[in-house]
């Protein structure tokens, strides 16, 4: 009877432990350094508010906002300090809603003055845009200011369009300053700063 080779030779079991040895390696090195986990909550995370943002805003960026408390709708309300008021023109300021029962951050297009549906024009490089908003939930006005965020990073001129009638909007300087700061706090409160 003839001796039979076995397949497990020293060389391949030596070539199996340095494979074995490494994959695990490999995946304990990569699973400390897996910074996106999968929702399998069905939630929509969209507007959600880390504590660490939360604090950061609320502890460092919410002096420069007027704040107004909303316990009927369990929020609060934060206008920029620095924004334009007026007691007869039409105005529209970016408001951020933050509701800390739910941990959740909103933004919400304040008319003021006026009546919905507006128009926002951007004119910038010659190129004249026209937004059309008739208020909404949520997500409409999420949606609506991040149609607008381009002309906001191209320093574009606004024009506001009540009832057929045209208003300057986030014109002057300190309006601008005031309208970038609003817009770097809530993309970090609800962290898509890039």
């Amino acid at each position: 009877m003839t001796k039979r080779d076995s397949t497990l030779t020293p060389e391949l079991i030596k070539i199996l432990k340095i494979f074995i040895f490494s994959s695990l390696g490999l995946v304990l090195v990569l699973s400390f350094f897996n910074d996106h986990r999968a929702n399998n909550t069905g939630e929509d995370r969209t507007f959600h508010v880390s504590d660490a943002n939360r604090l950061y805003f609320l502890n460092v960026r919410s002096i420069y906002y007027d704040r107004e408390i909303r316990s009927d709708a369990g929020m609060t309300l934060f206008r920029h300090g620095k924004r334009f008021q007026s007691d007869f023109l039409p105005t529209l300021d970016l408001v951020i809603l933050l509701n800390p029962l739910k941990d959740n951050a909103f933004i919400y297009f304040e008319l003021k003055n006026g009546d919905w549906p507006i128009q926002i024009r951007a004119k910038s490089g010659g190129i004249d845009e026209v937004f059309e908003f008739s208020n909404g939930n949520n997500t409409d006005h999420f949606d609506l200011l991040k149609k607008l965020k381009p002309a906001f990073d191209q320093n574009s001129e606004f024009e506001l369009i009540v009832d057929g009638k045209s208003f300057p909007l986030w014109s002057e300087e300190k309006e601008k300053t005031a309208l970038k700061s609003v817009l770097e706090d809530y993309f970090r409160l609800i962290d898509q700063t890039n």
